[in-house]
């Protein structure tokens, strides 16, 4: 009886399997209903179709310069609104053929599709690749009116939901004409008219099937492929949309051959200058300081549009033919009053000023020098410049000689790569790698010998920010570039300035100011003099392919880059000719209306005061002669070497000996009641240490220990 029973029942996998079926057909019907209700109840919420047209295209947007001065608009453009029978039938099939072939068949969400990234999810599953495509012309339009460009699960279901909504109640006819009318095609430009007017320059009703190919292909990547900024990108990608014209049978082959979009007549490019770099880098920052997405902005920012024209000016004059140039200068609370991303803007929109990442070459020596001061150095202690071997790596001065004890003010006024060597040695390479990151730097850094040298690429900006802290004697400079927002006359976001993060005392920033003059009134950046007083550095690299120069007076910190973009090598090029000639053309009408300020520190010059040799005054590569991209030495092509390690490198008759006498210590300027006149502070107690000769650097004696240091 019981075996019989059990043959009726059948196999247990059967029983499951009916179970399964079963359950997944009712939750089936349950999804059906639910998504029935969903459409139909957004289709009953939607607005009109007239309320749809005259809905926003877009977030205006006026950025006002400090003056409050309009400087760019953005947003919706000037097109008209072209009803669906005045839109050319190339034009729509372009647009069909490449965004949504199955448009006319498909409700709204297009099934063929949804299982090609069904497909994509399942076999791309634990990694990062994002979900594309599926997304039907009806999603765009739902997603361009109602929703955001977030990208999640549920902005794409109820983007979904949205579009068989609509489907339920406007026409395909309706629905295209109002994506033709909204769609953002770059350049400011949303719907066909725009974009044709923009590109074009006439009206859409009259655009042949190249053209509407050329903006058809547009809406995948507008700023890739827009033909005033890639015309080649753009020719490709109308070819490809031809293509696709001619498989969905909008055109014949023998009519996409006829086509040529290499053709093509562009508009004459709106005239554009280097504002258009600052406001490339400010704008995106709104994102992460305001939440208004609709109302019209007025944006106001720090840029001063006299000192941008003397910005422009100076990096077009000063730059070498064949090379790019940048320019960025801070006030001293971080406003970005001036920046240059390169010689033109409408050749080339990429911002060198706070995207390039190049090697500094002796700029670097900032933060070196930075370390040295705060573990106790000052500018008259005397140091040795002789050879040195840190790892299998011996560097050499530029000059090709070395020269004996020396101070540290002449170390850094004459850039002498072994003392610097020796410095990052003895302190470690890595304590100069967080000077660096304290200071603001945010690429790599790596920690090889050779580092000190300048070898890890930076950004100008972060460069720049850097010396505008030692300027602000120590307290940390944020480069910012937006003052206030305000929407509807109301302000929505007002900068406040950080004045309380303290990088190093007050007085070790004095003691990195008094260096910093010593080089540009006695040392590789004399070029940069400009009738007041200023501290700054140059920097050359490898094969003169980079030179810089950053500086600051009056309040005003200034970084001048120079270069090519493929980082070959610059004939003359040198951080202490082009580059710091292009600082004073800069600074000179910059700084004039503002009062002249003296630094905590007088100038002092280094032991050899008759002139600076060549090199200094040149400022020949820092690292470059002797030093490759990894900090390997190398031997140029046609240069000399010296047989000896002390002989000189070249003819310079004003050079000082090659194997200089140990000089008489200057007089110490850095005595009680220049720490009670800068920092406020009672006279230390404790004597201060004699001043003596340094060999090889050993280790100094702890100075935080032995003197009553303030602020440590």
């Amino acid at each position: 009886m019981p075996a019989s029973r059990s043959k009726k029942r059948g196999p247990a996998w059967r029983r499951y399997l009916l179970w399964a079926v079963g359950i997944g057909a009712v939750g089936a019907v349950i999804a059906a209903i639910a998504l029935f209700v969903a459409v139909y109840t957004a289709r009953n919420s939607l607005p009109s179709y007239d309320e749809l047209k005259s809905s926003p295209n877009g977030q205006m947007v006026r950025v006002r310069a400090a003056d409050g001065t309009i400087i760019v608009s953005l947003g919706p453009s000037y097109g008209q609104w072209l009803p669906y029978a005045d839109i050319p039938e190339v034009m729509r099939d372009a647009m069909i053929a490449v965004e949504d072939r199955r448009f006319y068949s498909h409700w709204g969400v297009d099934p063929v599709a949804l299982a090609r990234i069904a497909k994509f999810a399942f076999d791309n599953y634990g990694t990062d690749r994002r979900l594309q495509g599926a997304s039907t012309i009806t999603q765009q339009v739902a997603r361009t009116i109602f929703l955001s460009n977030k990208y999640d699960i549920g902005r794409k279901f109820r983007e979904m939901i949205l579009a068989l909504a609509m489907e339920r109640k406007f026409s395909k006819q309706q629905i295209l004409e109002l994506y033709l009318n909204k769609v953002y095609f770059g350049g400011g430009a949303y719907g066909i008219d725009a974009a044709s007017r923009r590109f074009f320059a006439h009206p859409a009703e009259t655009l042949d099937l190249s053209e509407a190919a050329v903006i058809a292909g547009l809406v995948k990547a507008p700023s890739r492929y827009s033909p005033t900024a890639d015309a080649e990108a753009a020719v490709g990608r109308a070819s490809v949309v031809l293509d696709l014209m001619v498989e969905t049978g909008a055109i014949s082959a023998g009519e996409a051959a006829a086509a040529r979009p290499t053709d093509v007549e562009l508009a004459p490019a709106p005239r554009q200058n280097s504002v258009r770099y600052f406001t490339d880098w400010a704008l995106p920052q709104l994102e992460v300081l305001i939440d208004e997405t609709q109302a019209p902005l007025d944006v106001w920012t720090t840029l001063d549009l006299s000192m941008q024209r003397s910005a422009d000016s100076a990096v077009r004059n000063n730059t070498p033919s064949g090379t790019q140039g940048a320019l960025v200068s801070l006030d001293r609370d971080g406003a970005v009053r001036a920046m240059v991303g390169g010689k033109d803007y409408v050749s080339s929109i990429y911002n060198r000023a706070t995207q390039a990442e190049r090697q500094p070459g002796s700029a670097w020596k900032l933060f070196v020098y930075l370390a040295a001061l705060e573990a106790g150095y000052r500018p008259e202690d005397q140091v040795v410049d002789g050879p040195v071997t840190i790892q299998g790596w011996s560097p050499r001065n530029s000059s090709g000689r070395f020269s004996g004890t020396v101070s540290l003010r002449t170390a850094f006024a004459y850039s002498l790569n072994t003392v610097a060597a020796k410095l990052g040695q003895e302190l470690g390479f890595g304590t100069v790698a967080d000077m660096a990151r304290r200071f603001g730097i945010t690429t790599e850094i790596n920690t090889r010998p050779a580092m000190v040298l300048g070898t890890s690429n930076v950004r100008l900006i972060e460069l720049t920010r850097a010396f505008a802290s030692v300027a602000s004697r120590g307290v940390a400079v944020t480069p910012y570039g937006i003052t206030r927002v305000t929407a509807n006359d109301e302000v929505i976001y007002s900068h406040e300035v950080d004045t309380s993060r303290v990088l190093v005392a007050p007085y070790v920033a004095a003691q990195m100011t008094d260096l910093l003059q010593t080089a540009v009134a006695s040392g590789s950046g004399r070029a940069a003099q400009i009738g007041r007083p200023v501290a700054g550095k140059t920097g050359t690299t490898t094969s003169n392919k980079d030179g810089w120069f950053v500086g600051f007076s009056s309040g005003l910190t200034t970084g001048v880059w120079m270069g090519r973009d493929d980082a070959k090598r610059v004939g003359s090029l040198q951080g202490g000719t082009a580059p710091a000639r292009a600082f004073a053309a800069f600074m000179k009408p910059a700084t004039a209306k503002r009062p002249i300020e003296e630094f905590d520190t007088k100038v002092t010059l280094p032991e050899w005061q008759l002139e600076p040799d060549a090199e200094s005054y040149y400022g020949e590569p820092d690292n470059g002669l002797f030093v490759d991209e990894d900090g390997n030495p190398i031997v140029e092509p046609g240069m000399g070497v010296p047989d000896e390690p002390g002989e000189y490198f070249g003819n310079d008759p004003y050079a000082p000996p090659r194997s200089a006498p140990t000089p008489e210590p200057q007089q110490e300027r850095l005595d009680g009641e220049w720490i009670d006149r800068v920092l406020g502070r009672d006279q230390p107690s404790d004597p201060e240490p004699v001043q003596g000769s340094r060999t090889p650097l050993p280790p100094p004696p702890d100075r935080r220990s032995q003197e009553a240091r303030p602020n440590q």
